[in-house]
């Protein structure tokens, strides 16, 4: 996606450790306009699935994901790195090594939120190792509900977690995808 490209190139900034920082626009502070257009688009982009529910995983999928969710009409659906007393009932859980943090997390899920009936597109701002997709996968698996796919905001197409989702036969759909990065130039791999 040739905006969100450029807005990567005029705003990112690359981190030792093959980081990508674009706090000022998607994840920190969110560009709500600019979210909007990636909104359309993944709408766009799966408009033949018959979504019900978006997942996503806290924190910095949940802004983006609400935006994805007004383009289908459906509610969106986060899973939590951290119990906390306002969960109640049975839960789905995943363990999900987090590639910024370098922490694993178990997330949780109420299972009041996702059954068999749900069909669901899951929705994140990063892919890199595939942790967190792996993550969701592992929870819409378990609540047997239908996964209709993934859409991502910024794939690091020279990492692994791409080639493992697709691997698995899950449609996945990333707005840019970097094939390289160094201290000084990111590179893009041709992107419908």
């Amino acid at each position: 996606m040739q905006l969100l490209e450029e807005r990567i190139l005029k705003d990112g900034i690359v981190k030792p450790g093959n980081v990508l920082k674009v706090d000022s626009f998607l994840n920190h502070q969110m560009d709500i306009e600019f979210i909007n257009e990636l909104g359309k688009e993944f709408k766009r982009r799966f408009a033949d699935a018959p979504i019900t529910k978006i997942l996503t995983i806290e924190a910095s999928g949940i802004g983006i994901a609400c935006l994805v969710a007004q383009y289908f009409h459906v509610p969106v659906v986060f899973a939590k790195k951290a119990q906390s007393l306002n969960l109640d009932g049975e839960m789905f859980t995943s363990k999900v090594e987090s590639f910024t943090h370098k922490k694993v997390y178990d997330v949780i899920l109420s299972k009041k939120f996702l059954g068999p009936e749900d069909h669901v597109l899951l929705i994140d701002d990063f892919l890199a190792n595939g942790c967190a997709l792996m993550g969701l996968i592992d929870i819409v698996n378990k609540s047997r509900a239908t996964l209709e796919g993934a859409g991502i905001v910024i794939e690091k197409g020279f990492q692994e977690g791409g080639k493992k989702i697709r691997d698995m036969g899950v449609r996945l759909e990333s707005l840019a995808i970097v094939d390289s990065m160094t201290d000084d130039s990111l590179t893009f791999r041709p992107n419908n």
